[in-house]
């Protein structure tokens, strides 16, 4: 069975009454919505802590409107809508800041996060953008989605400001069947696969630098 769509009109209308009403749903009888997560599972890394040498700032990411919710956006020809009975279990800007976080805590990068309070030892910052986040259904709406992950990196050299890179890292990722239970994996492999590619590139780019005065 392929899953429902309820639009982003008929939402919107929801979310104001769901705001209304605090914590108690309107619709008591229905079948709550099932929870769902990406980015959480941390890979195994070859390279111990120590031998991470430069510091990386990440400032606030920012996130096409559509999809930093708990909702999880799809587009049929053109038409945005959200996903029925479905929900991430915290806004999708959040589950991805945790996935930024432990891409760069995993993979076999010299480059490491640092905190606010760290800003002046790193070496370099780096901001994200996330342009799509989204079930695109390319064939029809019955038919197997392609989940879309687009997401624009920008490096600069704290010392200067100097801009270090510019790029655009797409990940494009067909789900097996018209399911949550196929589609949730698809995210979890598309929102991977784009940030492996962009901790090599921050490293690459950071192994160039002299260490942060």
């Amino acid at each position: 069975m392929s899953i429902l769509h309820t639009t982003l009109r008929s939402l919107t209308v929801a979310a104001v009454a769901v705001a209304l009403t605090g914590c108690i749903s309107l619709f008591p009888k229905s079948e709550p919505a099932g929870l769902y997560r990406f980015g959480h599972v941390a890979a195994e890394s070859s390279r111990p802590s120590s031998e991470k040498s430069f510091g990386v700032f990440k400032t606030p990411t920012v996130f096409t409107r559509a999809a930093m919710s708990d909702r999880l956006l799809s587009v049929t020809n053109g038409e945005a809508a959200y996903i029925s009975d479905a929900r991430w279990v915290s806004p999708a800007i959040v589950l991805f800041d945790e996935a930024v976080a432990r891409a760069f805590e995993s993979e076999n990068s010299r480059a490491r996060l640092v905190t606010r309070g760290e800003a002046l030892k790193a070496a370099m910052a780096v901001r994200f953008e996330v342009r799509s986040f989204e079930t695109d259904y390319l064939d029809g709406p019955e038919t197997p989605p392609t989940v879309l992950v687009e997401i624009r990196a920008v490096m600069t050299r704290s010392n200067d400001r100097a801009l270090l890179g510019d790029k655009v890292f797409v990940a494009r990722v067909k789900a097996a069947d018209n399911r949550l239970s196929a589609i949730i994996p698809a995210y979890d492999q598309a929102v991977t696969q784009a940030l492996s590619e962009i901790v090599a590139w921050v490293g690459e780019a950071g192994a160039k630098l002299p260490p942060a005065g």
